[in-house]
């Protein structure tokens, strides 16, 4: 019967085993007891085939290891984009889509109004929207050309400049 090492399996021993990222993997005589190493029949290896098999999972651990790594490092970056969105561009035309928690009673410069997704924005402009009192009304912010933000209330055709200040 042939074994299959798996990307998952490799990262998970890797990470049981402690192992840093700048540390090399010792050889699996050494990461094994001696009744487990038999038990694998490595023992019936020779020198060069026993040589060759750690060298291939010292590679495949690279490998897997890095893939991880970059994988936790785009994580994490969409994860500052998404928590900082409104602060900073970030070169995305998507809108930020959410409803403004509690009542919307209309824009007005000055006026902040704070989404169920925790952002909190204020009006810079003096648009207005009299009249309006609405319960827990979605909001679209999109990015304006020149970094600013504009901020659209459902049903309503009139938007708002707007800067994220939470």
């Amino acid at each position: 019967m042939r074994s299959v090492f798996r990307p998952a399996l490799l990262t998970a021993a890797l990470l049981a085993s402690g192992m840093t990222l700048a540390q090399q993997a010792p050889p699996l005589q050494e990461q094994m007891t001696a009744s487990e190493f038999r038990a694998a029949g490595l023992d019936k290896l020779s020198a060069d085939e026993l040589a060759a098999l750690n060298r291939w999972l010292e590679r495949r651990v690279g490998e897997q290891t890095a893939a991880a790594v970059e994988q936790a490092r785009e994580e994490g970056r969409q994860e500052v984009v998404t928590k900082n969105r409104g602060f900073f561009h970030f070169g995305s035309e998507e809108p930020i889509q959410s409803t403004i928690a509690g009542e919307f009673r209309g824009f007005g410069k000055g006026r902040r109004y704070t989404l169920a997704n925790g952002q909190v924005w204020e009006q810079t402009d003096s648009a207005s929207l009299a009249g309006v009192r609405r319960q827990d009304i979605g909001v679209r912010i999109r990015p304006g050309a020149i970094g600013g933000w504009w901020m659209q209330v459902d049903g309503y055709n009139t938007t708002a400049r707007v800067q994220r200040v939470e």
